[in-house]
């Protein structure tokens, strides 16, 4: 695998975006890694930088740093790079991203690239205090990949836009229901299935304005209610973090207790300079 070797400066994408917003992630991409990569990521001055180390039909190698520290592997991240590298006819439309010295598969479908998040496991969550939060919910789950999640329904978009997080409460929350992180939501979504905040202080960060393996839950904890359309093929969410709306896309397979075969991805913009 060979990756293009350049002088040039980076590119900048916007991933998982909301249409007609300037959400979702910014992130710059490097077509060569050479060099000081951390310096070269904190000088870009986006909250993450994707250098392609290596890339064929096959797919790509990559690295991925924020400002301060290698970051070791971001969805964000792959989909910018595997959007430039399509773009330039450079990988297939289904192909691989490695990373942190892992693979993760991806496909292109209609137009947006997806990552595989593997097999969604729900289970109901009796008993879970989640009035200290101070929302009126519906509906309380956990679902997993591999990290489990506390998934709470709100009544309306005003209320899960309203929601002012008090991010000490979600972590007691968490380790009252050995979950790390917490997805609120809720049905009423503007040409989406599903509006939703992720929020995570257990993992290292509060708020998220889009996270695959988080929207990957929620879609296996909305399979299990019958809550997603049937016969379609790609399922959208609208993530609410106040400033940053991004959209999602899912595609999955039901299965009683959860979803399989699920991929999540979205769209990734160029930016000009």
């Amino acid at each position: 695998m060979t990756a293009q070797m350049t002088d040039a400066p980076p590119t900048s994408y916007r991933v998982y975006a909301a249409p007609r917003t300037e959400g979702g992630k910014l992130v710059s991409l490097f077509t060569a890694a050479e060099g000081d990569l951390q310096a070269q990521a904190k000088q870009a001055g986006t909250p993450l930088s994707v250098f392609i180390e290596a890339a064929d039909t096959g797919g790509a190698h990559l690295r991925v740093f924020t400002p301060l520290r290698d970051k070791g592997e971001s969805d964000s991240a792959a989909i910018a790079a595997l959007s430039h590298l399509q773009a330039a006819g450079q990988i297939a439309d289904v192909s691989s991203v490695w990373m942190n010295g892992q693979e993760f598969p991806a496909q292109l479908c209609g137009g947006e690239w997806l990552l595989k998040q593997g097999d969604v496991s729900v289970s109901a969550a009796p008993g879970a205090a989640v009035s200290s939060l101070g929302l009126t919910f519906e509906y309380v789950q956990i679902a997993s990949t591999n990290r489990p999640n506390l998934i709470l329904e709100v009544p309306t978009l005003e209320a899960l836009t309203s929601f002012q997080p008090d991010f000490e409460q979600i972590k007691q929350l968490g380790r009252a229901t050995a979950t790390t992180g917490l997805i609120v939501y809720t049905l009423e979504a503007e040409r989406a299935e599903v509006s939703l905040r992720a929020f995570g202080p257990l993992k290292g960060f509060d708020e998220d304005a889009a996270s695959s393996n988080m929207f990957a839950c929620l879609v296996g904890a909305l399979s299990v209610r019958g809550a997603l359309p049937k016969d379609e093929p790609l399922v959208r969410g609208l993530q609410m973090m106040p400033g940053q709306p991004s959209r999602l896309s899912a595609q999955y397979l039901p299965q009683p207790s959860g979803a399989s075969e699920v991929w999540v991805g979205g769209a990734a913009r160029r930016l000009e300079p």
